[in-house]
Order: structure tokens, then C-alpha cells, then sequence
């Protein structure tokens, strides 16, 4: 299961395939095109045949949009990939732009193409994203054109089929409620919102509102589907019928009518011409949904996905399965730490260790009869300097041993059919200088402030998220990416709405995950982050307190590397926490 980069994407492959899609732009009436890093499901992880960016650029990266123009091109991602993108594509025909803090609509209102035609594929955006391109462009003369093809696609001309795995089931004793059930708040969500339908484009909402699981990209364990619910209850599934056969067609066909993928089109249209309005989420469902609905002359209603914040709050089935998965991960992990410790400084490279980590997790499911299905991510395996890459993925080019007073950084997960799993631990290899303990011990100062933190209802991730870095803002640094992550139960690793952020979040409610994972990154020399799994909980009462708290229950058990840790920066209930952590790991 091991990851590595994709041979197909190299920076010396950019130029003829950059100069093939600008051969493109007359015919298509336009001056430029946005090639961003997703797929018509709008998913954080896509199947091979929708890597277009990847393709085209070279940049493997989960998150990023680039913008090909007549003589240059940029490829604009957030802080956790600039590194990556430096190293993965030819500054002469790239360069790098600001995703969070300067994105294509802000790049176009302070360049000022004046008139520039802007392609886009309406099936890879979502309208809210349409809308701010509109606005941008019309600011400087300029015109969005959707395109009736993808450009890339004309020219990928070893593009891979689309994926085609089997969709399963998700037992009862897992999802912990049955799909009619769930439909049925669904059902009144909609009719809440007096229309007559709602359209469910993300994949991860399929699964989770049917039941069901397939194997169509890596490491989200989601079919590549959509569904429409009407206000009654009743529910269209749009999903390859190749991929649906034996206990999941059984399943499928006593809750929802089955269409193919591309019908989803013509039901929209044929609600939209009855005069009936569909319920959708602008900011999540493809720009070319709605199209279809006002070119009907139908009404789309904009509200939030209904399951998101259900499958965000997790039921006591699936609280009880990610527990018991993460004593399993535990497992595997610590057998994984034992055999490092006994490698001698220089004989273990990144690719090895994340080796030695995937086989000790499948052995763990074998122990204790939970096989493990995937991993949840492609492992980030990093030693001294590539540590520092926040997101570094090892590739056979940049695997480096594991050398004596290095850090090593290994974040990591695993997908059980009862929760997913994600963990990142920071490791000494040999003996390590103050410098890097000190740090090291900043950062667990602030993933500890997080883990024992007690809030009121109401409270939002963006309001907690500066304890983990308090301690970092201190010493005068801190990093470049979110606190956490909400995490599913046998889906997607990373899963909205919940987050730890200095962005905007909802509030926490009791039973949704969290990741907890702050960290220090030194380019070139060394990278810190130290991770465990939260769930939100009601709070003991205290006596004399006058309002009802949430906390956090840690998930993840796991030793934390003392080596690295200077006791005397810690403060009294620091180390307490330290010490009760490493004797409940060590109980379970």
C-alpha cells in the first residue's frame, strides 16, 4: 500500500504538455485556464484519471489550483506545500502563488489582465468559486468561459479509465444507524427548507447517508457518487451499476432508485422544468449542477449540506469503534517504534520505516481479526531536513537514511472497517541537540494546552486553536498550517465542518473528532509535529462552575518520545499529563 509519487508527473514533462493546452486556447476562445486539484466530486482525494494537475504541472500536492496562461503559469497552493512545489516543477515555466493569502481571484483583481477570457471546467468548481471568478474578472473587462470539455483531457492521451471498484456495505453494528434513518433527517431538512429536493455531491455524504463504501480513490474508503432526496424520503443514487452487485445491490435497491453517474443531469433538469425547487450547497456541489437547474428555469435553494453535520457528530457505535481502532493502531504503532529503536543510526531509510509501519499495522489487524483496509493517507515519512517539508511524500529520488542526531517525522494513519486513524510522532535518532528538544518540547507544551482544554458550548475551533500555539508564539515562531482536522468513522480522514483553525469554524459539539497536531518547521534543517485524535465530550461539573463545559477524550495511545523532551520547560500539570498518558497507553 506504500505511495509513491506518480512517474507520469515530472517537471521535464511540463513544457510540451503546457505548450499542447496553449495550442488549445484560440480554438476555445479563451486567453487562460484554471487547472485546479480536484474532481468533479469535488474530493480531497482523486482517482488517477482526474490528476490533472498533477499531469500536467508535476505537483502532486492535495491541494492547489494552477493558472495557465499564454506565456506563464502559476500554481498557487497554501503553506503546507510551498517547499513541495518548489521541488516538484521547473521554475522557468512555474511559479508559485499564495492559495490562502492571495488565491486566482485576488491574483487576477491586483495583476489586472485587463479582458482576459478565463476558461473553466464547470464540473471542477464549485458556483460559489464561480461567482468570486465572475466578480474578479468582470472588475478588469474580463469574461468566465465554462468549457463544454475539459482542455487537459483533449490532450491526456494516456489518461487513466475511471476507477471501478466494488461498493460494500457498512454494517449496522459500525454506521450505528440504519440509511432509513438517516434519510428520513435528511428528508426533513429539505422540507424545513420548503423545496422539493436536495442534491448530495460530495461522495463522503453518499456513503455515510447509504451505508455504503467502495474503493474508487486511495485511502477514502467513499464510491464516487451523488444522490438526490426528495422531501418525501425517497432517494435517487447516482452510481456506476458495474460497481454495485451481491449484498450491496440487495442493500441499494430497498432505499434508492439506481442511476448511472451522468443522469444526475437530466433528473436535476427534469425537478428544475416541474417547477420545483432543489435544495444545494453553492459551495460544495459543481458549478455545472446549478447551470443545469437555471437553464431549466428551475430555483436551486443554497444551504448547507444536511450530512455534513450529522456525520460530524459521531453516534455511540461509531464513538465505540474508533476507540477500539485506535487500541489497534496503538499496537501496531508501538511495535513499529519498538523496531525502530533497535535500527542502528543510518541503516533504515524514510521508505523502509513507512514500509515497516504499513506491515505492522496489517499484521496488528490480523492479531485482533479487524484487517486493515487502506491507509488513510499516503504516509509522510520525513528525516532531518525533509522532516521540514510539512507535507513531504518520499519518493525514491529524495529517500534519505534516517541518520544519528536527526529527527524523525512520521505522520501517519490507518482505515479499519470500525473508525480511521491518523498520528504523527517525532522521533530522536540518536542523540539530539537542546536546540531541537527545546522546540520539541514547545510543541508538546501546546498539543497538551489543547488535549486538557475545558470551553463552554459555543466554543469554535478557531477559538481554541491558539493554545496550541501559545507557547511558540512565545519563543517568536510558529507554523504554517491548521491546528486540526474533524476526522470520519470509516471515511475521510480530513472531514468538515468541524476543524482547529485560525479560520472560520462552527462550534464544537459533543462527538465529533478532532486532530490535534501543532508543530515547528526549520526548512532545510528540521520538522516537528507531535498528533493524537480528540473527541469532544461533555466536561465533568465542577463545583461552583455556573455554565455546562465541553472537553476532549484523547483517542490515540501512543508513547510520545521522552528523549526529546526537557522536563524543566514543562510546567507541574504538564508533566502530570504526560506521566497519566503513558500509563494509560501503557493499560491499553
Amino acid at each position: 500500500m506504500f505511495q509513491s509519487y506518480d512517474v507520469s508527473a515530472r517537471p521535464e514533462q511540463a513544457a510540451p504538455r503546457l505548450k499542447a493546452l496553449r495550442a488549445l486556447f484560440p480554438p476555445l476562445g479563451i486567453d487562460a485556464v484554471l487547472v485546479p486539484r480536484t474532481d468533479e466530486y469535488q474530493g480531497e482525494y482523486v482517482p488517477p484519471s482526474a490528476e490533472r494537475l498533477a499531469w500536467l504541472t508535476g505537483f502532486t500536492g492535495s491541494a492547489g489550483i494552477a493558472l495557465v496562461m499564454a506565456e506563464t503559469a502559476i500554481v498557487f497552493v497554501d503553506g503546507r506545500y510551498t517547499a513541495q512545489l518548489k521541488m516538484q516543477t521547473d521554475p522557468a515555466l512555474i511559479s508559485g502563488g499564495d492559495l490562502v493569502g492571495c488565491p486566482p481571484t485576488a491574483w487576477l483583481t491586483e495583476n489586472r489582465p485587463e479582458g482576459m477570457r478565463l476558461g473553466v471546467d464547470p464540473w471542477l468548481h464549485t458556483p460559489s468559486e464561480v461567482e468570486r471568478l465572475r466578480d474578479a474578472l468582470r472588475e478588469i473587462g474580463g469574461e468566465l468561459v465554462p468549457l463544454g470539455e475539459n482542455p487537459v483531457d483533449c490532450i491526456w492521451d494516456d489518461r487513466p479509465a475511471s476507477p471501478s471498484a466494488p461498493v460494500s456495505v457498512q454494517p449496522l453494528q459500525f454506521a450505528g444507524a440504519p440509511a432509513t434513518e438517516k434519510l428520513a433527517l435528511v428528508a426533513e431538512a429539505v422540507r424545513k427548507k420548503q423545496a422539493a429536493a436536495v442534491l448530495i455531491a460530495d461522495s463522503t455524504s453518499v456513503a455515510w447517508l447509504f451505508n455504503i463504501r467502495g474503493n474508487d480513490v486511495a485511502h477514502t474508503p467513499a464510491p464516487l457518487s451523488r444522490a438526490i432526496v426528495k422531501a418525501d424520503g425517497s432517494a435517487t443514487l447516482f452510481l456506476a451499476s458495474e460497481k454495485v452487485s451481491g449484498e450491496a445491490e440487495s442493500h441499494i435497491h430497498t432505499i434508492a432508485r439506481l442511476e448511472a453517474p451522468e443522469a444526475v443531469s437530466a433528473h436535476l433538469a427534469a425537478l428544475a422544468r416541474e417547477g420545483h425547487a432543489v435544495m444545494l450547497d453553492r459551495s460544495a456541489v459543481p458549478y455545472a449542477a446549478l447551470k443545469v437547474i437555471e437553464d431549466a428555469g428551475g430555483r436551486a435553494i443554497d444551504a448547507a449540506d444536511p450530512v455534513v453535520s450529522a456525520r460530524a457528530i459521531k453516534n455511540t457505535a461509531e464513538q465505540a469503534g474508533t476507540r477500539l481502532a485506535h487500541v489497534q493502531d496503538g499496537a501496531a504503532m508501538v511495535t513499529f517504534l519498538s523496531w525502530l529503536d533497535h535500527q542502528a543510526p543510518g541503516t533504515v531509510s524514510e521508505i523502509e520505516a513507512a514500509t515497516a509501519l504499513e506491515t505492522a499495522r496489517a499484521s496488528a489487524g490480523e492479531r485482533m481479526q479487524n484487517l486493515l483496509r487502506d491507509i488513510s493517507f499516503d504516509t509522510i515519512s520525513g528525516a532531518g531536513p525533509n522532516a521540514a517539508i510539512i507535507h513531504y511524500r518520499v519518493t525514491t529520488d529524495t529517500d534519505r537514511n534516517l541518520q544519528g542526531g536527526e529527527m524523525y517525522l512520521v505522520d501517519s494513519g490507518a482505515q479499519y472497517q470500525n473508525g480511521t486513524t491518523d498520528i504523527t510522532r517525532t522521533l530522536a535518532i540518536g542523540a539530539v541537540d537542546d536546540e531541537k528538544r527545546r522546540f520539541f518540547t514547545l510543541v508538546l507544551k501546546g498539543m497538551i494546552a489543547l488535549s486538557t482544554a475545558r470551553f463552554p458550548a459555543g466554543t469554535r475551533g478557531m477559538d481554541l486553536d491558539p493554545l496550541a500555539r501559545l507557547a511558540l508564539w512565545k519563543a517568536g515562531v510558529d507554523y504554517a498550517h491548521g491546528t486540526g482536522h474533524g476526522v470520519g468513522s470509516y471515511l475521510s480522514v480530513h472531514e468538515g465542518p468541524q476543524r482547529l483553525s485560525r479560520l472560520g469554524s462552527p462550534e464544537l459539539k459533543p462527538g465529533m473528532i478532532l486532530s490535534n497536531e501543532p508543530g515547528y518547521y526549520r526548512p532545510g534543517d528540521f520538522g516537528i509535529r507531535i498528533e493524537n485524535l480528540l473527541l469532544v465530550k461533555e466536561a465533568e461539573t465542577i463545583e461552583g462552575g455556573e455554565i455546562p463545559m465541553l472537553g476532549f477524550e484523547t483517542l490515540t495511545w501512543c508513547p510520545i518520545d521522552l528523549r526529546l523532551v526537557m522536563p524543566e520547560l514543562l510546567t507541574d500539570d504538564e508533566r502530570a499529563w504526560l506521566d497519566a498518558y503513558h500509563t494509560e497507553t501503557r493499560k491499553s
